[in-house]
This record gives C-alpha cells, structure tokens and sequence, in this order.
C-alpha cells in the first residue's frame, strides 16, 4: 500500500453524513421506472384495441416514457413532486389515446399520493423525534 491511501497518524477518515430521505428517494425512482415500463406496456394494448393509435400515439406513449426515466435523475430536487404530479397529468391525459393508459395514470396517481403522504409522515416524526433511529438506546 502506499502512503497516500493510509490514513496518517490520528485522522480518521471522513464518513459522508447519513441522509434520512436516500430510502425514500430510491422509492421514487424505482417507481418511475416501473412506470415507465408500465406505459411502454400500454402500448400494444393501445394498438390491438381498435382505438387506432396511429403512430404519432406510439411516439408520444413512448415519449412519455422517456419523461419518466428522465425523471429518475432528478430525485433529490426539491419540485420533484411538482414534476410527477405534471407527468401523472399527461399519462391520465393518455386517455385521449388509449383508456388503458388512462387507467393506469389514475393507479400511479394513487400510488404517488401515498408516498407523498409517506415522505410527509416521516418529515412530521423526524421533526417530532419520534423515529425509532432517534430513540434511544433500550438499557
């Protein structure tokens, strides 16, 4: 080993701050995600059904589930909620094109509410002091 990657004499080495909300955040993008792949499935649904989604309708379902998968790289922004809440708009929209899509707009949006009330319901006992990672110990 070289000197550079021990750490000298008394210093310990830096620990990164523990965050509260990274649990939270991977939720969210993992939800994205399945949405993403959820919409993509909307789209032979959208096809055999006789609705006749022309292919503007297959790109724009598609396009809308670029968003989603675009969206998991802003997670830790403060307006992400703002952000789903704009797309679960346009998939509820999609209805215009397919009512399967429609549908699972209204599913998602559901699924959205609970984990904003969730992250509101944990915010409220964090500031409370009421998790069980701010008790402490048992004796």
């Amino acid at each position: 080993m070289t000197a550079a990657a021990e750490p000298a004499g008394d210093e310990t080495p830096r620990r990164r701050p523990a965050d509260p909300e990274r649990g939270l955040r991977g939720i969210i993008s993992a939800t994205l995600f399945l949405e993403a792949i959820v919409i993509l499935l909307a789209i032979p649904v959208a096809v055999n059904t006789g609705n006749e989604v022309g292919p503007l309708g297959v790109v724009l379902i598609c396009v809308l589930a670029v968003l989603h998968i675009g969206a998991c790289a802003v997670v830790s922004r403060p307006w992400v909620f703002t952000m789903i809440f704009v797309l679960q708009a346009l998939v509820i929209a999609g209805w215009a094109l397919s009512g399967s899509l429609g549908v699972m707009g209204v599913v998602f949006a559901l699924v959205w509410g609970l984990i904003l009330w969730f992250r509101t319901e944990f915010r409220r006992r964090q500031a409370a002091g009421t998790l069980p990672s701010q008790q402490p110990p048992p004796d």
